[in-house]
This record gives C-alpha cells, sequence and structure tokens, in this order.
C-alpha cells in the first residue's frame, strides 16, 4: 500500500485537518515537476557550475544543516512567540532562475504544516498531562477507599497495601532534552532511601509513577477519605429522581463492595479512553513524522537538492519529534492499570486496554430462495386469505428493509470516513459491519419469506386440511423465535450487539429517568418511522387473542383497537419529547425546547386526527389538517437546518453548509427535495386519509416502507452533521466523569474531557 492511502487510512476522522497535508504538498510537488520538464534539462557541467554557485549564498547559520554546506539549498530559523512556543521559518537560498517561486511555496507551505502539527501535538500533550494529575488523585482517593472497604476496622490512620501512581508536573518537562528524560525515567527505578530524599525535591518530567514496591511498605492516611465524595452521574432512575428532588449531585462514601465495584468500573473506562488517547496521539506524531520524511524525499527526486537531512533534523528538534511524554505516560499507565484493575495479570490487563480490532470480512455467502414462481401462483389464488396474514408477516417485512438501509448506511459511513463507532458510543472490536448488518437483514428475509410461502401453500392446498389448523400459528412462531434470538443470553449471533440493542431500547422507554445520548434519541427518531411496525405487534395480539376463527374483520372493528392503533402512533414522538425535556433542564439549552415543541406539535396532530375519526364533523377535520400541516413543516425544516444543518444562507456552498463530505453537491439537493416530499408521505401514514385507489394494505405497505427509505437517508446524513460537528471541535473520545469528588478543592466539573470540548 502506498504511503498516501496508508496515511489517509490511519488519520483520526476528527483529527484530519490537524494531520500534515501531505496531499498539498504532493500538489505543490507536481507543479515544480511540470515546470522542470517544460524547460530544457541543463548539461552535467552546467548542472554541476549551478550547484557551486549557489552555495556561495549559504550562511552559517543553518544550524541543522549535516554535511558540505554548499550542498545545501535551504535555512531553517526559529522565532519564539510570546507563549514561548517555537515557530519554524524555511528560506529558500537559490535564486529564482533556479528555485522559482513553486519551491518556496513548497517549503513556506511545508513551515506552516510544520507550525500547525506541532502546536496541535503540543496542546494534546498538556491535555493528557493535566489529565494524569487528575487521574492520580482518582487512584489516591480509590486506594484509601478499596483499603477501607476490605479493611473496615481499621483505623485513619492504617496504610494501604498500595498507592496508586503518582503525578508529578512540571512545566520544564514539557521541553526536556531527550537525555534529561532518560535520568528521570532513570528516578523511577532508585532505591526507597533515595526515594525518600527525592521526594523532597522538585522532580521533572510528568508521569504516572508506579514505585509499587516502595508505597506498598509505606504508611499512608486514611484521612482523604474525609475530604471525598462520590460523584452521581444522574445515570439511573433513582440517582435521577433522587438528583432531581434533592439536587443531590454527589454522596457521601458508604464502604460497601457494591459501591467499590462501581467505582473500579467507572475507573477502568476512564482508563481505557485515556489509554487510547495516549496512543491515538503516539501514533499521530509517528503518522506526521513519517508524512514530512516521504514528502522531502520526493522533493530531494524531483529536484535533486539536499534539503531532506537538514529539515529533518530540524523536525526531531521539534516537540513533535523530541516529547516523550506519550511514550511515559502509556507505560505507566499499563502499570497501574495491571496492577490495581488486572490483580497484576499483564495479560488481562492489556486484554482489556488494547481489545482486539475487528476485521474486515471480505467474502460472504447469502442464501437465496427460488420460490418466486409457487408465490406467485399461491399469491393469486389466496388473496382474500392474504388480506388477513399479510398484516402479520408485514412486520418482518419493515425490519428487513430497516436493516438492509443501515447496511448501506455502514458502507458509506466507512467508505466516507464517518466515525460511526465512537458517534454511537459502540465497544472498540464490537461494531457490526455493513456485510453483516446485510447478512442478517437477508437471513431473515428468506426466513420470513419461506415461513410466509410454507403458511400459504399449507392453507392453499386442499389434501393438507389436517394441518391448516397449525398452520395459522407459523407467524406466531416466527416472531417468538425472533424474540428468544433477541433476549438470547448466551455469546452467539452477536451477543454484544443484541446487548446494546436490548439496553438503549430500555433506556429510551424509561427517557426521562436516564441521561439521554445519541444513540438513545437516535433509536427513538427510528421508532417514529417504525410505526406500521409496532402497530403489527397490536395486530398479532387482536388476531390470536380474540381466537384465529373470528379473522381479521372482527377483530379490527373493535373500538379498543381503534384506539390503541393511534396511541401506539403518538408513543416513539412522546419518548423523544421526554428525552428532549431532560436534555432541557441538563444543559439549559433551548433548541432541546424547540425540539420538544415540535415532536408535542406531532402528537397533537396524532390526537386531533383520532378525534376527528372518533366523531367526525367539519371543525375536527379542519384542525385535523390544520395540526397535520403544522407538524410536517416543522419537522421538514427541522431534518434539513437542524439535523444535517444546510440551507445556510452565509455558507461556502450555496444553500448549503461550509464543510461537506460528498464532492458532489447535488446529491445534498436531491436529499432536500426528496425529503420534503417523502415527509408528506408519512403524514399520510401516521395520520392517514382514504385514497379510494388503493387497497387498505397496499396503503399502509406503500407509505410505511417510504418512510422507512426517508429515514435510512435521513441517518446518512444526520450522522454526517454530527461527525463534521466532532472534527471541528477535534472530538475524538467520550466524556467520562471522574468517580470522585474533592470537598476541598473546586473539582465539581473535573472529568477526563475526551471529547476534547
Amino acid at each position: 500500500m502506498k504511503f498516501g492511502k496508508a496515511f489517509k487510512k490511519q488519520k483520526v476522522p476528527e483529527w484530519t485537518e490537524a494531520y500534515v497535508d501531505y496531499n498539498g504538498l504532493k500538489h505543490v510537488l507536481q507543479e515544480i515537476r511540470r515546470l522542470k520538464q517544460s524547460k530544457q534539462p541543463p548539461t552535467p557541467l552546467r548542472s554541476a557550475q549551478k550547484r557551486n554557485s549557489s552555495g556561495l549564498n549559504l550562511q552559517a547559520r543553518n544550524s541543522y544543516g549535516m554535511g558540505d554546506i554548499e550542498d545545501q539549498a535551504i535555512a531553517v530559523n526559529t522565532v519564539k512567540q510570546q507563549n514561548s512556543r517555537k515557530l519554524y521559518n524555511t528560506e529558500f537560498l537559490l535564486s529564482p532562475e533556479e528555485g522559482g517561486e513553486n519551491e518556496k511555496t513548497f517549503f513556506r507551505k511545508l513551515d506552516e504544516e510544520l507550525n500547525k502539527v506541532n502546536t496541535f501535538y503540543k496542546d494534546k500533550v498538556e491535555e493528557v498531562i493535566n489529565e494524569a494529575s487528575l487521574l492520580n488523585k482518582q487512584m489516591d482517593a480509590l486506594i484509601a477507599f478499596r483499603t477501607k472497604v476490605m479493611n473496615p476496622h481499621r483505623g485513619t490512620s492504617s496504610s494501604p497495601k498500595g498507592i496508586p501512581t503518582d503525578v508529578k508536573n512540571s512545566a520544564d518537562s514539557k521541553t526536556s532534552s531527550p537525555s534529561r528524560a532518560a535520568a528521570t525515567e532513570q528516578t523511577d527505578l532508585e532505591s526507597p532511601v533515595e526515594l525518600q530524599h527525592l521526594n523532597n525535591d522538585k522532580v521533572t518530567g510528568s508521569s504516572l509513577r508506579e514505585d509499587a514496591n516502595v508505597r506498598e511498605n509505606e504508611t499512608h492516611s486514611l484521612d482523604i477519605l474525609d475530604r471525598v465524595k462520590i460523584t452521581n452521574p444522574l445515570e439511573s432512575p433513582i440517582s435521577t429522581i433522587r438528583g432531581f428532588l434533592m439536587d443531590e449531585k454527589e454522596k457521601g462514601l458508604s464502604f460497601n463492595k457494591d459501591e467499590l465495584k462501581k467505582v473500579e468500573e467507572r475507573l477502568k473506562n476512564i482508563f481505557s479512553e485515556y489509554y487510547k488517547k495516549l496512543q491515538l496521539l503516539k501514533n499521530y506524531s509517528f503518522m506526521n513524522l513519517s508524512a514530512f520524511s516521504k514528502i522531502l524525499k520526493k522533493y530531494e527526486k524531483i529536484t535533486s537538492r539536499n534539503a531532506a537531512r537538514p529539515y529533518m533534523r530540524m523536525v526531531d528538534s521539534s516537540y513533535l519529534g523530541s516529547c516523550d511524554e506519550v511514550s511515559g505516560l502509556l507505560e505507566r499507565v499499563e502499570a497501574t492499570f495491571i496492577k490495581h484493575f488486572a490483580k497484576s495479570n499483564r495479560r488481562e490487563g492489556m486484554k482489556l486496554l488494547r481489545p482486539k480490532q475487528k476485521t474486515e470480512k471480505h467474502c460472504i455467502t447469502f442464501f437465496s430462495v427460488i420460490l418466486l414462481l409457487e408465490a406467485k401462483r399461491l399469491i393469486e389464488d389466496g388473496n382474500l386469505y392474504i388480506n388477513s396474514i399479510l398484516p402479520l408477516y408485514s412486520f418482518h417485512a419493515y425490519l428487513v428493509l430497516h436493516t438492509l438501509l443501515y447496511a448501506a448506511n455502514i458502507y458509506f459511513w466507512r467508505r466516507y470516513r464517518i466515525n460511526y463507532p465512537f458517534i454511537f458510543g459502540f465497544k472498540q472490536g464490537t461494531e457490526l459491519g455493513y456485510q453483516e448488518v446485510f447478512l442478517l437483514g437477508n437471513g431473515l428475509a428468506m426466513l420470513a419469506l419461506a415461513t410466509f410461502l410454507v403458511h400459504l401453500h399449507i392453507q392453499m392446498d386442499s389434501g393438507a386440511q389436517d394441518h391448516q389448523k397449525y398452520a395459522k400459528f407459523m407467524p406466531l412462531g416466527l416472531i417468538t423465535v425472533i424474540f428468544i434470538i433477541m433476549f438470547c443470553p448466551f455469546n452467539i449471533i452477536y451477543h454484544s450487539s443484541r446487548v446494546f440493542l436490548m439496553k438503549s431500547i430500555f433506556r429510551c422507554i424509561c427517557a426521562p429517568l436516564y441521561k439521554v445520548t445519541l444513540p438513545d434519541f437516535f433509536l427513538a427518531d427510528q421508532l417514529t418511522s417504525q410505526i406500521q411496525a409496532m402497530r403489527s405487534i397490536e395486530y398479532y395480539i387482536c388476531y390470536y387473542g380474540y381466537g384465529t376463527s373470528k379473522g381479521q374483520n372482527k377483530c379490527t372493528t373493535r373500538d379498543v383497537y381503534a384506539v390503541f392503533y393511534f396511541i401506539i402512533a403518538v408513543i416513539p414522538y412522546w419518548l423523544r419529547f421526554l428525552q428532549c425535556v431532560r436534555r432541557l433542564l441538563e444543559e439549559r439549552d433551548y433548541c432541546h425546547g424547540c425540539n420538544a415543541v415540535r415532536y408535542f406539535s406531532t402528537i397533537i396532530a396524532v390526537v386531533i386526527r383520532t378525534a376527528f375519526e372518533l366523531r367526525k364533523g367539519l371543525t375536527w377535520k379542519i384542525l385535523a389538517i390544520a395540526s397535520s400541516a403544522i407538524a410536517t413543516i416543522m419537522n421538514t425544516y427541522w431534518d434539513i437546518v437542524v439535523d444535517w444543518g444546510l440551507l445556510h444562507k452565509k455558507s461556502n456552498n450555496f444553500l448549503l453548509r461550509d464543510k461537506l463530505i460528498l464532492s458532489h453537491k447535488s446529491v445534498y439537493f436531491s436529499a432536500m427535495v426528496l425529503d420534503v416530499l417523502l415527509r408528506f408521505a408519512w403524514l399520510q401514514l401516521v395520520l392517514p386519509f382514504d385514497l379510494h385507489s388503493l387497497s387498505g394494505n397496499a396503503i399502509l405497505i406503500t407509505f410505511s416502507s417510504l418512510e422507512i427509505l426517508r429515514r435510512g437517508m435521513w441517518n446518512f446524513f444526520r450522522l454526517e452533521n454530527e461527525h463534521l460537528n466532532n472534527v471541528g471541535k477535534y472530538r475524538a473520545f467520550k466524556s467520562v466523569p471522574l468517580p470522585f469528588n474533592y470537598n476541598d478543592e473546586n473539582d465539581e466539573n473535573d472529568e477526563i474531557d475526551d471529547k476534547d470540548d
């Protein structure tokens, strides 16, 4: 694989703009090559004379040069800003006739990229150093808390068996030389007696210090527990109720094993996210250093000038190339995590810190069923019977369509490097690829189709009358199998993904009692497009609850069925309304209030339509039409302007937004037009009007499918907009609240802000 492709693949998607613009530099080199080729190549003697004459202009101030100074074409200067940060400026020393403006442009852009990368990297390293100091305080509290739980009768002056890592920060460490870093590294291995003397001095180098052998024998006061409380993240129903009723954002320590287990789990997640951030920072440094090296080699190959060695020496001496803080922190995080969270088992500890990357499967065989001719004959012969059982099988059709569209979403998200696993919060290595999701959808489709055809064949076959009474239960058996697989506790059929989905569904149902995350409201939005599938569940209960012999007509004509038919349509919007209210109360953002009003208007439209269906009358009809139109317009506007971030008047891209992932702008305009059209199709789905040209089942299936197609299109552009927001703020990590809060400091807002807000 060429470096350009590997470089693009290894980028952190949210940090793309902070990497070296490798392609931009290649374009400049291509201009230089074209200019060289347009000129007549000089003779070898003339070329040598030019090199000798050009060396007279070089000055000895190039401290980064290597070899004979006559061979150099550049001189590198450094300028310090007020915040003591270095900026690098390269002077191209050849005359315009020899080098041309393109080479000056190349080194000017190269300096800009180096300064950009160097500044970004230094800012991120300073962040992880500050986060390390917070983690050290958390570990101090954890070890003391663990000791108290394991030995409840021990006094406050007793000592725990192990003290966690210690972070020593120093401004000097941020610019320490390699030799000094090595000296600091050596102090970590000093004897206990020497360490006691070193503790009184200022130790340079920010690090997560283990010192396990020394600290296990030291006495350590447990008085820290008197200054610590547990942070209440309001993530469970009970904690949410207590938090809102009692304004309880933190609670005292109860010193029980259950609380200790919860704290340890939270710190495990924090360390895992922190370790991942360190790994990506290390990879960020390596890939950018490689990019500078590769592009300078290309420059030398095109121009036959010696510039790579002096420039790379300068790059290696920059903060990007010389800082070893990240490597040191990685080693100390590993040692701390293995000791305190993996019982000193390195293999288990590293398995938690470095979960296996998910491997792509490039070849999947799909099932096929060749029953089309038989299906056509059966459907034509049993048209009347199909009308009664079609709603039972339409549930599976809606799920299959939605699943296949989700597989297509994953394919395009990956193709355009939209970081959907991070956005949804999937655990690394557990996210499903588009092939796997497509296989699930295809498998469900084949299973449902085979069951439907067998059911219809038995019902239409006069020789199978003895089995007809059992055939009626085949749809019930099919949906039962699906639910059994869904709730299966064994580690089969993508267990982690099923658990994630069930937890998200439960959090949606308990919307106001759980902290709302993106997967929660994203799933609730999907449910608003699956109203007809939810109504199919009601039909299952009606069809089998009243007895299959009563048929469809007696079941669906009951008043109770009609009432619940509309109540089910309200449920998804009510859940989204509660989620918006919860976010409004927590984040104090009026945008969530507007969103809540939007969903509430849809609920009102459905309720008024229900009243019109039950009571009739011109007044109710006018109210139904007006409320439906208002809800549709509000939903369409919110889709395009808020969820997709389009229709910005001052955008660089006319009526779109400044940043676009897709290169063809016409795709966005087409999507906006389709969303408007399909939103009004959705209006027919939620608030059905009579269309005499189509049968009832045809209307429901057609408009339900159109709404699911609209949702599939909405999914792609919604995550594209979310991804671009993360890119703009360099958010590449989850925000994990710290479990312990110190009373004597202003630490109420301390958290490992892994989203880089």
